[in-house]
């Protein structure tokens, strides 16, 4: 079974996705939000093409805690794509992926400009393999 992460943000949507046998996350693409509708319509080609089973949704909150404006912006996403694909959604703490996938781009010596690229389908990545380690 597959299961796919996602790193929601205003902007772009990091998606990455695991093995077939839960194991490890890849990344798979950078969706350039463009609205609503097309965000899911790519979500959904991309849940049917791979067979995904569950998403996994970064849940960004305060250091304390408490779900933000971001937090809540995720949420209202999270509800809509519910009525979209016909899959489980589980929200996940995404504290720090975004700095731990900056911290390990930097350390790869990836350039800014790249890094700008790719940084939200690591940050989905980092998302994703925290759940699928939290599961063995």
């Amino acid at each position: 079974m597959r299961i796919m992460g996602l790193d929601v943000g205003d902007k772009t949507i990091g998606v990455a996705v695991s093995d077939l046998l839960g194991l490890t996350a890849q990344g798979v693409e950078t969706i350039r939000r463009t609205s609503n509708k097309a965000d899911f319509d790519r979500i959904k080609e991309i849940v049917e093409k791979m067979e995904v089973k569950k998403i996994v949704m970064g849940l960004p909150k305060n250091m304390n805690g408490t779900i933000g404006p971001q937090g809540e912006k995720v949420l209202k996403f999270a509800d809509k794509l519910k009525k979209k694909v016909d899959v489980e959604i589980i929200m996940w703490d995404e504290r720090l992926t975004t700095v731990a996938a900056e911290k390990m781009l930097i350390s790869a010596d990836i350039s800014r400009k790249k890094r700008k690229k790719v940084i939200d389908k690591v940050a989905a990545v980092y998302i994703l393999q925290g759940y699928l380690d939290s599961q063995r």
